[in-house]
This record gives structure tokens, C-alpha cells and sequence, in this order.
């Protein structure tokens, strides 16, 4: 018994097994008019042999209808009406026992078996439930709908599939959807609505869904809907006269389908002569007569119905000529408005930026003229004011010192002419008590020798020292001579150009010079001598007639190029 046992094991141990499929029983899904491949592959072991592969379809009342056999010495063999419909996958089907259903069917769908016999293990089986599904068909049917009629189906889709599809409507019209499905295996789907002619050319679309697709499927469509023409008449002029030439009435109809028939009548009769129908339009070949006037009416036809529209021509006496002159005149009228309105534009323009051009140049000059104003403060703050105005101080301490120099010129030349002494000059009464000019008797006159030398050369000395120590404090060069500032305008000379003013004290002005005035020179021309101090007094003299003149009763300095002229206090004039 043990034996026996062992045997069993070790046929066990050695047995092959499916490759695929794995399991004992398997589902698989198809569709219909496409290749199905049912899976069968059993892998031997050790001595193991295939010996024959047999494939089975269950029938619904329970037997089984063979399909197809293959040996491994005879053969394969094909059954009944599976015979060219089917096959191995392989060549050798012992090996892969594989079966190909080349053009599935509805039918195909069941149990299908396959069977292995082997030595010397026996048989095994795999069982393989096939699905076969039927990919839809569909259509859509439009409904060709008119304007006014009552609520009904505008539009059916249709579908037939394995398993059954799904139908859906795409569309913004306002609807209701009703499905049904038959017992031959198809689902219907229909759009009712109440049609207008505004949704005519709207969007209603049917959509298909199936297990089979990826996607829905979709169908297209545009509602039609008809209704009738829309009749309108338009004319090319608002008003219409007696003698009008090229009037015409135009017709238009519109609808859905376009219309296709246009006819025109005149109320009460017929069309006038030389009127006639040009397409759409109405057209006079001729000037509008008086009785043309009338009711048009246009009618125009489609597969609706029929369109009207009514027009009343009234005509007019008109004056083409004198309106003519109007439209010219008022025209021209508005063609000078406007030019004289942009040529005011244009003026008021050139005016702005000439001023503005106005203003920046004044801008300009007024910052020109502050800056030479401030250029001129500068300069004069560097140079000497030519104003006699600014010169008052000086002048009285120049005609002070000028007299203090004559009066002791007058001390250190005791030699007279006449009876007038050189102090006090031709200022002088004629006879009596001689005067200087300003008043005072003369100091010196016949009985001058009476005083003693010592006291006359203290006397010049001190008023030497006076004169130099004036020249001195007002920092005043007598070799570069004074600031041509202090000369008047009108009485300014260039050096060595005019006349020279003579003696600074002894001539007044509008006196004609005599030699009685230049005691320095008359003195030196008769050869009298003088002490060291009558030198220096000379010298003093020479250098203010050389740099100084006399006019109008004041000392003023002679213009001079390097001249620096200060007051009293050391400050620049």
C-alpha cells in the first residue's frame, strides 16, 4: 500500500501545468466582425506527451458542440460550421492550442472548453467565457419644421449595438428628449419643440456613447426651420417729383427658403407705360409723369406662403434748378465757415507762439540786462565813478590845497607888478586894502621885507610839510596823477591834446592867462634865487599843474589811464 502511494507522488511531482490561462475558468470580450483569440497552452514535464487537443462550445441545453481536433500523428480536423471560420494559433497545436475565431459573430458569444490529453497523465481542461460585443450603429433624422406650427419632433436619433448605447441631444433650443428601445436590439431618441424662425439654422446635435468607444460619438445637425418672406420696399430718394429721372422702388423679400417669385401690381389697374420689373426692383425708364402716383405692392412667394408689402408714391412739383442753387449756395457757405473758422484756428495760433516766442526773447533780454547789471555794480566796484557828483569831498581838499600852495607861492615871491600882490592877484580892489580870493587882506604886500628871514622860512616849511602830508594821507600819486573820474565829462582832454589850463589859483574862469599868474616861471625867467625851500614849493607847483586844472571855480585832475583815485577815508571811489 505504501508502494502504491509513492507512486501516485512521483506522478504528481512530474505532471506539466496550463502556461495560459492560469486559472481553471476565464472571461474574455470581443466585438463582432473582428479576430477572437481564445488562450489554451499546456507545458509538459519529464516524460509527459500532448497526445490530442479537442475545442468545445456549450449549448444551451447543456451538450457540447465540438469545434475543432487536433492529433499529434493525424492531424488536425474542423467540425460542422466552425469549417474555415477557425483555426490554431500554432502550427504544431499539441505545443500552443491557441484557437482563432477569424470574423467573430453575434453567435460566437459562450462557454467555450478546451481539452488536453496526455500520456500518461491523463486529461486537463480550461474553460473560457466569451462576450461578443456589437459596436452601434446610428443615424439621425432631421425634420424639415415651418414657423407657427405646433409643438412636435424636430429632430430622431437612432442607435443599434451590443450592449445597447446611450443617445444624448447637444444643443441650447428649448426642448423635450423621449428615448426608446426596441426588442431587435436598438434605442431611438426624439426632440420635440414648438418651431420659430429664429431657430431656424440652430444647433441640435446627437451624441452616442457605448462601452465599446473611447468617447461619444457625434452627430451633427442644424434645425430647419421655414417661414415666409419678410417683404420690405426701399426707394433711392425720400421724395419723388414730376420729371424725375432713373426712380426705382426696390423689393425685399428674405424668408426661408429664399424666395423665388417677385411680382408688382399698382392698385387700381395695371403698371404704367415705361415701367417695368428688373428683378427685385421696380424701374421707371422714363420721367416721372403726374399720374404715377399711386399704391405699389410687391408680392413675393416662396414654398411658405406668399409676402406683401405696400408703397404710396406721391409725387410733388419740385424746381430742380433753384434747389440745385441751394444745396450749392449753402454748401459753399458751409465750405467758408469752415475755412474761416480754421484760418481763426491758425491766427489765434501764430499769435500764441509768436508771443510765447515774444515772451522767452523778453525772458532772455531781462536776464541779459541783470547780468550786465551786475556786470556794471562789478566793474564800477573795480574802477573810479566819472560822476563830479560823487566828488565833492575831494575837490574842496584839492582847491584848499591848491590855494594853500598859491598863497605860499605868493610868500616865497616877494616881486610884484603893480600894486597888486601875487596872494591876492587881481581879486584885488582897485585901490585900497588889497584882498585873496576868499576875503582875507593880503598878507604880503610892499612892507613884507620888514619881516625877518627866519620866521618866513618856518613859515614855508610848515606849510610845505602840510601840503605833502595831505598828498600823503590821500594816498595820492603826484607822478601817476589822479583817477580820470574826477573830471567832468564835458571838460575831460586827453594829455597833450588842447589847451592847458594855466596857473591853478591866479586865473579865474573865462580870464585870459598873463604872465603875472605864473610866478613860478617869472621867477625863474628873472633870475632870482630861492632856498631849499622855495625848490620843494616849486616842485609841489609843477606837479599840480602837471596833473591838476582849473575850471569852473574847482581843481580838478587831468584824465589819466593808471589813475586810482581815493577819498579821505582810504576807501575806492
Amino acid at each position: 500500500m505504501e508502494c502504491v502511494a509513492l507512486l501516485l507522488l512521483t506522478a504528481v511531482l512530474v505532471q506539466g501545468d496550463f502556461v495560459e490561462p492560469p486559472q481553471l475558468d476565464t472571461s474574455l470580450r470581443s466585438l463582432a466582425e473582428s479576430p477572437t483569440r481564445l488562450p489554451c497552452h499546456y507545458q509538459v514535464e519529464g516524460d509527459q506527451k500532448v497526445v490530442q487537443v479537442s475545442w468545445y462550445k456549450e449549448l444551451p441545453d447543456g451538450n457540447k458542440d465540438q469545434i475543432i481536433t487536433a492529433h499529434f500523428t493525424d492531424g488536425h480536423t474542423e467540425f460542422g460550421r466552425y469549417s474555415g471560420r477557425v483555426r490554431f494559433e500554432s502550427s504544431i497545436p499539441t505545443d500552443n492550442s491557441a484557437l482563432l475565431i477569424l470574423s467573430t459573430e453575434e453567435s460566437d458569444e459562450g462557454s467555450y472548453t478546451c481539452h488536453i490529453s496526455t500520456f500518461p497523465n491523463g486529461n486537463f481542461e480550461r474553460h473560457i467565457a466569451l462576450t461578443v460585443w456589437i459596436l452601434p450603429i446610428f443615424s439621425l433624422e432631421p425634420t424639415i419644421l415651418v414657423d407657427g406650427q405646433t409643438f412636435r419632433v424636430a429632430a430622431t436619433c437612432r442607435a443599434v449595438g451590443r450592449p445597447l448605447p446611450r443617445l444624448s441631444w447637444d444643443t441650447d433650443l428649448l426642448g423635450q428628449v423621449q428615448n426608446r428601445t426596441s426588442e431587435s436590439g436598438s434605442v431611438s431618441s426624439y426632440y420635440f419643440l414648438e418651431p420659430r424662425r429664429s431657430m431656424n439654422g440652430k444647433k441640435l446635435d446627437c451624441l452616442v456613447w457605448h462601452a465599446g468607444l473611447e468617447g461619444p460619438r457625434r452627430i451633427s445637425n442644424r434645425l430647419v426651420v421655414q417661414y415666409r418672406p419678410d417683404v420690405t420696399i426701399s426707394t433711392s430718394s425720400r421724395h419723388f417729383c414730376v420729371g424725375m429721372n432713373d426712380a426705382e422702388l426696390m423689393c425685399d423679400g428674405g424668408g426661408h427658403p429664399e424666395p423665388q417669385n417677385i411680382t408688382w401690381t399698382r392698385s387700381g389697374g395695371a403698371l404704367p407705360d415705361g415701367a417695368s420689373v428688373v428683378g427685385n426692383k421696380l424701374v421707371f425708364g422714363r420721367p416721372l409723369h403726374a399720374n404715377d402716383s399711386g399704391v405699389y405692392e410687391c408680392v413675393v412667394r416662396n414654398n411658405v406662403g406668399p409676402g406683401t408689402a405696400k408703397y404710396e408714391l406721391a409725387l410733388e412739383e419740385c424746381d430742380f434748378p433753384y434747389k440745385l442753387l441751394l444745396i450749392i449756395i449753402g454748401a459753399s457757405a458751409a465750405a467758408l465757415v469752415v475755412i474761416l473758422i480754421v484760418v481763426v484756428l491758425l491766427v489765434n495760433r501764430y499769435h500764441r507762439h509768436r508771443n510765447k516766442k515774444l515772451e522767452k526773447a523778453l525772458s532772455e533780454k531781462n536776464v541779459e540786462i541783470n547780468s550786465l547789471s551786475r556786470q556794471t555794480s562789478f566793474r564800477r566796484l573795480n574802477s573810479v565813478s566819472t560822476d563830479p557828483r560823487a566828488q565833492g569831498e575831494e575837490y574842496s581838499l584839492l582847491r584848499v590845497d591848491s590855494r594853500t600852495k598859491n598863497s605860499q607861492m605868493s610868500l616865497e615871491r616877494p616881486i610884484y607888478k603893480g600894486s597888486q600882490s601875487t596872494l591876492g592877484g587881481k581879486w584885488g580892489p582897485p585901490g585900497g586894502v588889497e584882498v585873496d580870493e576868499l576875503g582875507r587882506p593880503v598878507v604880503w604886500h610892499d612892507g613884507i621885507e620888514s619881516l625877518r628871514e627866519e620866521e618866513m622860512d618856518g613859515v614855508k616849511e610848515e606849510r610845505r610839510r602840510m601840503v605833502e602830508s595831505y598828498l600823503k594821507s590821500s594816498n595820492m600819486s603826484l607822478d601817476s596823477g589822479l583817477p580820470s573820474s574826477l573830471i567832468p565829462l564835458k571838460a575831460q582832454q586827453d594829455e597833450g591834446v588842447g589847451p592847458r589850463e594855466p596857473d591853478l589859483c591866479h586865473q579865474r574862469e573865462g580870464d585870459p592867462p598873463n604872465e603875472e599868474d605864473w610866478a613860478p616861471t617869472q621867477a625863474a625867467e628873472e633870475g632870482q634865487e630861492e632856498d631849499d625851500g622855495s625848490n620843494s614849493s616849486y616842485q609841489i607847483s609843477e606837479a599840480l599843474n602837471h596833473h591838476f586844472y582849473y575850471s569852473n571855480g574847482v581843481l580838478r585832475p587831468r584824465p589819466h589811464a593808471n589813475a586810482i583815485l581815493l577819498n579821505a577815508r582810504g576807501q575806492l571811489i
